[in-house]
């Protein structure tokens, strides 16, 4: 099995959060350090796909893909009304 290369980073936890991390390494049997890279990994691809649709969205508004206003606000006061109107597109 290939090692991976690893760098070691230090980060002061509030010691609530650090709490918490411990209790999840003996629940699930792993290490503090295990816990920490899964969170870390998680909230990476969590923030690269936020960067993603962001990305997308600006690409829609340069474009000219883009709802007005006006139908997006007639549309949610629809909303609580006995009959809503679908979706503006």
């Amino acid at each position: 099995m290939a090692q991976t290369e690893t760098k070691v980073l230090t980060a002061h936890i509030p010691l609530p959060l650090a709490e918490k991390v411990d209790q999840m390494a003996a629940r699930l049997e792993r290490s503090r350090g295990w816990i920490i890279k899964q969170a870390l990994s998680a909230w990476i691809d969590q923030e690269e796909e936020r960067d993603r649709l962001t990305r997308e969205a600006l690409a829609d508004v340069d474009a000219g893909l883009v709802i007005d206003h006006q139908a997006v606000q007639v549309w949610a006061d629809s909303l609580s009304t006995d009959d809503p109107l679908p979706a503006p597109r």
